[in-house]
């Protein structure tokens, strides 16, 4: 039988065998090219401080691995109270995930759905808000904070973060990708503008809002520049500034202990991602359907 024009398309753009595993040994490469700075990081977390420090590093720890030093993550938790700095953490970024979740899928289904007045001017100063750097106002925002008070306790962690431009941004993106048809109909069944947010947009993109809270929870959890303006109490460390408090004279702890410490802030991230990362590849996929 002959084959199909489309049979003979499909076959003529599907690569050989050789090109696909050109093109899966370089994916990964690259892979673990960039699990090698974790790597590393666990390794020296296992190691004294003298091996450490060695002018012949060697990825694993010597005696591996009966030898290997576990009591550097017991002394990292110990010295610097990281217990604390993780309810510390805990709360700020569980509170702005969902908040700041909420807040961006409301305001992303705005833009995209409904008609108001200056609407369109009011997106393009958003999108203006992203090119700029975080060190440019981040002295209004503390000046506003210490107006409002917002210095120096949890509100200072999480009020300012309660919503983003590129949230706001990822979610009309995707909201756009939802038929009008859809909504019209929800509008004519005497549905108000929130109740189709509630019922057709929000299970519609279900995929983007799990990525855009993984971006969020990560961004609160590494977040160190702005707690380390607005706290001054040791009681309201979180993980970055209590791990960074390891180095120095405070503490003084060597690498080893400062590398376990920094694999125990990224463990609930690793977490966090490898739980939802099958929504997060489906919201990446979703956004990037419309422009």
């Amino acid at each position: 039988m002959r084959k199909s024009a489309r049979q003979h398309a499909s076959a003529w753009q599907r690569p050989g065998i050789p090109a696909r595993l050109l093109v899966h040994g370089l994916i990964y490469l690259t892979g673990l090219t960039m699990l090698l700075p974790f790597a590393w990081m666990v390794s020296t977390a296992l190691k004294t401080h003298d091996q450490a420090i060695s002018l012949e590093p060697t990825l694993l720890p010597t005696g591996w691995p009966t030898a290997w030093h576990w009591e550097n993550f017991a002394r990292a938790w110990q010295t610097a109270d990281l217990g604390a700095f993780y309810v510390n953490s805990t709360i700020v970024a569980v509170v702005v995930t969902v908040l700041s979740t909420v807040h961006n899928a409301l305001a992303g289904f705005a833009f995209a759905k409904l008609r108001f007045a200056g609407r369109r001017t009011l997106f393009v100063a958003l999108l203006a808000t992203m090119m700029l750097p975080y060190q440019v106002y981040f002295i209004f925002a503390y000046v506003l904070c210490g107006w409002l008070g917002y210095v120096d306790n949890y509100q200072a962690l999480i009020v300012p973060f309660l919503a983003s431009a590129f949230g706001i941004f990822y979610m009309r993106q995707a909201v756009s990708s939802i038929p009008d048809d859809l909504l019209d109909a929800g509008r004519i069944d005497g549905f108000s503008d929130f109740e189709l947010f509630l019922h057709i947009v929000v299970p519609a993109v279900r995929p983007a809002v799990a990525a855009l809270a993984i971006f969020t929870f990560m961004a609160s959890w590494n977040n160190f520049f702005w707690p380390l303006i607005v706290i001054d109490s040791n009681d309201l460390y979180t993980l970055p500034l209590g791990v960074a408090a390891l180095s120095s004279k405070y503490y003084d702890a060597p690498w080893p202990v400062q590398m376990a410490a920094a694999t125990i802030i990224t463990l609930p991230m690793l977490v966090v991602f490898l739980v939802f990362q099958r929504a997060f590849v489906q919201g990446i996929t979703l956004t990037g359907v419309k422009g």
